[in-house]
């Protein structure tokens, strides 16, 4: 854990290796997240979805919709990733994503539904796939080239990284 409040679990490191420990790892935070974002926004009002979880961040219900966006948008890349050959996948515009109305004031179970059906399939699928898999590029147009096990990690990570962001935020506040 490090004090500052954007990278709670510390800034996303891309592996260098992979090994099939790691990417057990990686498949079990993955499979894990749903419950974790459940888990750290249960009992939360109205007011406090709405707090942001640092000065200029984005609300807690504005976290959980992006992990949602976001994490649709990966599943679709690793998707891309493993039936053609190093495609360019498509960034998007986090900020005006989190931005829009639904973002900004729609209830989180819907974003939370999608977390879990969309993580089921990603650690079925993940559970499936061999170190040639894992191999396998897509070139991401602010990120470069990744392989699969970069994605994999990088998914992990961010699944852990915004669950904490919304539960340090709730021990910072004594919620």
């Amino acid at each position: 854990m490090t004090l500052d409040p954007r990278y709670p679990i510390g800034p996303f490191v891309r592996p260098t290796t992979s090994t099939d420990a790691d990417r057990a790892t990686r498949i079990a935070a993955i499979a894990q997240a749903p419950a974790a974002y459940r888990a750290a926004v249960e009992g939360l009002s109205d007011v406090q979805l709405d707090t942001p979880y640092r000065e200029g961040g984005w609300t807690v219900r504005q976290v959980v919709h992006h992990v949602a966006d976001s994490h649709a948008n990966a599943y679709i890349r690793v998707r891309f990733c493993l039936t053609e050959n190093h495609p360019t996948v498509k960034p998007y515009d986090e900020n005006s994503w989190a931005d829009l109305i639904d973002a900004r004031t729609l209830a989180v179970p819907p974003s939370l539904s999608m977390i879990d059906g969309l993580h089921q399939r990603w650690a079925a699928l993940a559970h499936t796939l061999t170190a040639e898999h894992y191999a396998r590029t897509v070139f991401h147009p602010a990120n470069g080239d990744m392989t699969l096990d970069a994605i994999f990690e990088m998914y992990a990570w961010h699944s852990r990284h915004h669950a904490a962001q919304i539960t340090t935020l709730r021990e910072r506040l004594g919620w």
